[in-house]
């Protein structure tokens, strides 16, 4: 499988909390929600079903896990939410167990030591493995070089610091652009596939 992240992202390279205010706070953040006014159904909204539709399983950090697994399981009906509902997932977490996975098809990647179950599951023939917000888990893929195609919704604001998905290792990845897309709203949809040229 290919690993897909896709990610709300503003133009300084924070994703930390783009669909509520109280989704996460960590280090201060002060504006929690601030994907809402960017986003429209047709061409944002349309990244993420056709990532969806591609996705044979998803990937996700604890933090995100848990906060998908308060919303969507109470969407049924919604086709979009069926499909979250439906699909195998796995979150990676060292402090939920199996009596926490509540949600509809979940497993549990162990947090001491994710990077070799991750693999295993890259490995399998299929569909696409996708990665939704879990900003440190995207950070360390990365950094890995598991990431496989980063699909990034470059929303028109500057939110002065938060949590970012890029190492800051120094090492440096060369990306191939295979698709922009601008929303009405001057959202930037924009598809890169790795091309494994990396340098340190």
């Amino acid at each position: 499988m290919r690993i897909v992240v896709t990610e709300f992202i503003s133009l300084d390279g924070v994703v930390q909390a783009p669909g509520g205010a109280d989704e996460d706070r960590d280090g201060g953040f002060a504006h929690g929600g601030w994907v809402q006014p960017f986003f429209d159904p047709e061409v944002v909204g349309g990244a993420f079903d056709a990532a969806l539709a591609g996705a044979e399983a998803l990937l996700f950090g604890r933090r995100t896990w848990q906060t998908m697994a308060g919303a969507w399981p109470d969407r049924a009906g919604d086709p979009f939410a069926d499909r979250m509902n439906a699909l195998p997932k796995h979150v990676v977490s060292s402090t939920l167990t199996a009596a926490d996975l509540t949600w509809n098809n979940t497993s549990l990647v162990p947090g001491d030591k994710p990077l070799p179950a991750i693999r295993q599951l890259r490995d399998r023939e299929g569909g696409d493995l996708v990665v939704m917000g879990s900003p440190s888990l995207v950070r360390t893929l990365i950094e890995e070089g598991l990431v496989d195609e980063l699909r990034l919704n470059v929303m028109p604001v500057v939110l002065g610091g938060g949590k970012s998905i890029f190492p800051t290792s120094g090492s440096k990845r060369t990306l191939h652009l295979v698709s922009a897309v601008t929303s009405p709203t001057g959202v930037q949809v924009c598809t890169y596939q790795a091309t494994g040229d990396t340098s340190h």
